[in-house]
């Protein structure tokens, strides 16, 4: 039998999360599934949701290191849900399985080398079989993604489109993103070497132009201070100008995080600096991944006063709209929502058929937005001139 959707790497803290929004939110009719090593911690997943009122998943045993058994997961299912990280030491054989098997994948992957590494060795076989990848289905990067994208729409066709992002949230990073971000900045050498194979092998758009930018200085509105981030974000926001038309002959998109003081700025400069510095050795990089324990979360009543705004500015064709994308905890609760109202989006709406690696802008746009408007995720236009 064929379920709707898989959730694979359902027993950590997100992807539990996950597993009890999807259990709540199936619509009448719809099957899934959990997936992981452990019989018995995914059927303490399947206790969660059925206490939740949800409609409880069949369990399917699957293990990355059983090619065997990831292939029949995949086979079984038309969504695939992966949230075992960090994605560029275990997430590539739950995508190398929905890519063989023709189905549609997401995951809430902010590696950047993971998703580049999975287009160079995936692509050409998803775009045989008809398989929908979508990588950073999370917090990363769905508020940028579909908030550039809600901006455009309100932009005049045709024209130069410039669009700068600042992003503010409160809340607390998950176990899991922390240690992606810790691999992710001691292996910044095989990242640049896999991003330039890729820049080499990929196609450009032809007679349009797509570009990133930005530098530090002051936040939206004048307001405050803002720092450019170097994150997968502004890579996925670039990757669906260029597939979509809709953004203009020429397209720029800057990415910040904005801060109120700047003390606050460089504070998180100098700490970012000190991650990045102790990665490179394996005794201080091992000594700073003990801080954080994968699969460890905040409280439900600390995740209740998390929150994230993004503020919007674009201008082309002689107009300008500013709008924001805005919600709850990000780490934890939104990003559960999102991946799953993803999964759902793909399984159950009428979207694009778009095979290959792909983004959330290309392959769901604005049945997506909507969904998340539903369910809470705010998409607003705050100014037009």
């Amino acid at each position: 039998m064929t379920v709707d959707i898989t959730l694979f790497g359902a027993t950590g803290f997100t992807g539990t999360l996950t597993a009890v929004y999807l259990g709540t939110h199936l619509p009448e009719g719809g099957t899934w599934a959990v997936a992981g090593r452990s019989a018995a911690k995914l059927q303490n997943v399947v206790d969660e949701v059925e206490a939740a009122g949800g409609t409880a998943p069949e369990i399917v045993l699957a293990d990355v290191s059983d090619a065997a058994s990831m292939r029949a997961m995949a086979e079984g299912t038309r969504v695939l849900i992966s949230t075992v990280g960090p994605y560029v030491q275990h997430g590539d054989p739950a995508v190398r399985a929905a890519a063989e098997a023709g189905i549609a994948y997401v995951d809430l992957t902010g590696e950047p080398e993971f998703v580049d590494r999975t287009w160079l060795e995936h692509q050409e076989t998803a775009l045989r079989t008809g398989a929908t990848l979508v990588h950073a289905c999370g917090f990363d990067s769905i508020p940028y993604d579909l908030g550039v994208l809600y901006t455009v729409e309100q932009l005049p066709e045709g024209v130069p489109i410039d669009v700068k992002g600042y992003i503010r949230a409160g809340g607390t990073a998950s176990g899991g993103t922390y240690h992606s971000a810790i691999g992710a900045f001691s292996r910044l050498r095989q990242s640049a070497a896999t991003a330039k194979e890729r820049k080499q092998r990929e196609q450009r758009p032809q007679g349009r132009s797509v570009r990133g930018g930005g530098s530090i200085g002051r936040g939206a509105g004048g307001k405050g201070w803002a720092l450019p981030l170097p994150t997968i974000d502004p890579q996925v926001v670039l990757r669906s100008a260029r597939a979509l038309e809709r953004y203009g002959p020429q397209f720029t998109y800057s990415h910040f995080a904005q801060f109120t003081k700047l003390p606050v700025l460089a504070g998180t400069v100098v700490g970012a600096g000190v991650l990045l510095a102790g990665s490179q050795l394996a005794p201080t990089r091992k000594a700073l991944l003990k801080l954080r324990a994968q699969g460890d979360g905040p409280s439900p009543e600390k995740r209740a006063s998390s929150w994230f705004s993004l503020r919007l500015v674009g201008e082309g064709g002689g107009k300008r709209v500013v709008t924001q994308v805005s919600g709850g905890d990000p780490g934890y609760d939104e990003t559960a929502k999102m991946l799953s109202e993803s999964a759902l989006c793909l399984a159950f709406d009428d979207v694009p058929k778009v095979a290959g690696q792909t983004t959330t802008a290309v392959a769901m746009g604005r049945p997506l937005i909507e969904r998340l408007q539903a369910a809470g995720i705010r998409f607003e236009t705050l100014e037009t001139a």
